[in-house]
């Protein structure tokens, strides 16, 4: 599964990235005789490793708006576009957040996603194939399910717990390569080769560790989604967009890898993959609308 989260997919790129420019930092500043402490080794691990997502999140629109090319609506541009931005308006006055910025991307495959750093300045988007392959209740059911996304805090929560996740990745793979470096190499001054590629190693580990983690919460919170677009739709319009979001699947066009995991559809395939999944399979979340899970 190729799917991950925006910010999740940026985190672990800044996370890699950091982490080789500050293995041979440490090194060098500790043959140099400077040695970091462990609490100023945390203290940086959490800064790098929240920093890193709340960076992420405060860039998430505008990152969806050039990876999609979605195109904000400003002034309706038909009846199709009019009914879109009132009907986000109701469900987002319905669910007690503010009226999210609305937008259209091309794309032949029926998805939408929701983002935003905060749930009073979110956006909710759709694509062309989303409003072409559907009718109006399973279209209010998908924009039902991404305004709950934002009203559960959905984008807040992933990047405070990806931000814990990678604060605890950047210390313990520099607690596991001085292990290595001094218990395995037995090196006793400064950093030595045992230091770097145990950092390295144990820091690309943990990461998928951690992203197991993240894609299971999300996995979570489809099901939460897809409870509040009942809620705001109705049951049977939110069953009847998955339902048909299934005869798409074989020949859908995913998003953006780095939005894909906002998107409403996802979540095929079993075994390791379903582990980095950001979607439950479809059948899944039909059974738990109908009651069956």
């Amino acid at each position: 599964m190729t799917r991950i989260l925006l910010f999740i997919a940026t985190n672990i790129a800044v996370l890699i990235l950091v982490g080789i420019v500050t293995t041979l930092l440490e090194g060098y500043l500790a043959n140099q005789g400077i040695v970091i402490p462990q609490l100023g080794l945390m203290v940086f691990a959490f800064v790098f490793g929240m920093g890193g997502s709340f960076v992420s999140l405060a860039l998430s629109k505008w990152l969806a708006i050039r990876t999609t090319g979605a195109q904000l609506i400003e002034q309706p541009r038909g009846g199709a576009e009019q009914w879109l931005l009132e009907t986000v308006r109701h469900q987002a006055q319905a669910a007690g957040i503010a009226m999210p910025q609305v937008a259209v991307f091309p794309s032949d495959s029926p998805n939408a996603f929701a983002t935003g750093a905060r749930r009073d300045k979110a956006l909710v988007a759709v694509s062309t194939g989303l409003l072409e392959g559907m009718n109006r209740d399973e279209v209010e059911a998908v924009l039902g399910h991404e305004v709950s996304h934002i009203a559960n805090g959905d984008m807040i929560t992933l990047t405070l717990i990806q931000g814990v996740l990678n604060t605890f990745v950047l210390f313990f793979s520099r607690v596991i390569g001085t292990f290595i470096d001094r218990v395995v190499f037995r090196n006793e001054q400064g950093y030595g080769i045992g230091y770097f590629v145990g950092t390295i190693f144990a820091q690309l580990v943990l990461t998928a560790v951690a992203t197991v983690i993240v894609m299971w919460f999300s996995r979570r919170r489809e099901f939460h989604a897809d409870a509040g677009g009942a809620r705001l739709a109705g049951t049977p319009g939110m069953v009847n967009a998955l339902k048909r979001l299934q005869t798409f699947q074989d020949r859908a066009q995913p998003l953006p890898a780095q939005m894909a995991a906002f998107g409403i559809s996802g979540g095929r395939g079993g075994g390791l993959a379903r582990l980095f999944s950001s979607h439950p399979p479809l059948e899944e979340r039909i059974a738990a609308l109908e009651g069956r899970r």
